[in-house]
């Protein structure tokens, strides 16, 4: 069952861009992609300032987290709401500020190697995009999938948990750290609280 997603991965990406957040009340799997599908979560440090985007949305606007993944150039969320805020509005938020602290990290951090090629990259793209100043870290689809049914519902959490073991990182979903497979495995040394839905 877990594997039938991997057979056509296209399916969120392809049927995705065609859909956008209609419905406000309902829970929406979405990707958050980097620009040229640049490695930047391999450090930990932006891992933790995307975890610290979410815990401050959960508790300030409304977000409502019931799954997540971050690898290490995209990450895929299970997302809602539980105010007033729209959920794409949301969305805008998490990437305009996790933009923001992102390039301050590889522009202060002594231990970032690849300083020079990501903010080259990274303005490069910024360039190339109207809406941008000078830098564009993420890119600008999130592939909005509403989740009307429990089958859906299903199969994004699995295809969420199964990314880490599909890409070799663990042999089971629960020992990745960064996601929330952890969670729906009902273990204690989880990073963020997300909303069980299984």
């Amino acid at each position: 069952m877990y594997f039938s997603l991997w057979l056509k991965p296209q399916y969120f990406l392809v049927m995705s861009r065609k859909y956008k957040i209609r419905d406000q009340d309902k829970l929406y799997f979405v990707t958050f992609t980097i620009v040229e599908w640049i490695d930047l979560f391999t450090r930990k440090d932006y891992r933790d300032i995307f975890i610290e985007s979410l815990k401050f949305c959960q508790k300030n606007k409304g977000l409502d987290l019931c799954a997540y993944c971050i690898m290490s150039s995209h990450i895929h969320l299970i997302i809602g709401r539980n105010g007033e805020e729209k959920i794409e509005d949301v969305i805008r938020d998490i990437k305009k500020f996790t933009s923001i602290k992102f390039l301050e990290e590889i522009r202060k951090s002594p231990l970032e190697s690849r300083k020079s090629f990501l903010l080259e990259h990274f303005g490069k793209a910024g360039r190339k995009n109207s809406n941008n100043v000078a830098f564009q870290i993420w890119q600008q689809h999130n592939h909005p999938i509403e989740l009307n049914t429990t089958g859906k519902i299903q199969r994004c959490l699995n295809y969420i948990h199964q990314n880490p073991v599909v890409a070799g990182i663990v042999c089971l979903p629960e020992e990745y750290l960064y996601s929330s497979a952890k969670n729906y495995a009902g273990l204690t040394e989880k990073l963020i609280e997300v909303i069980l839905i299984d």
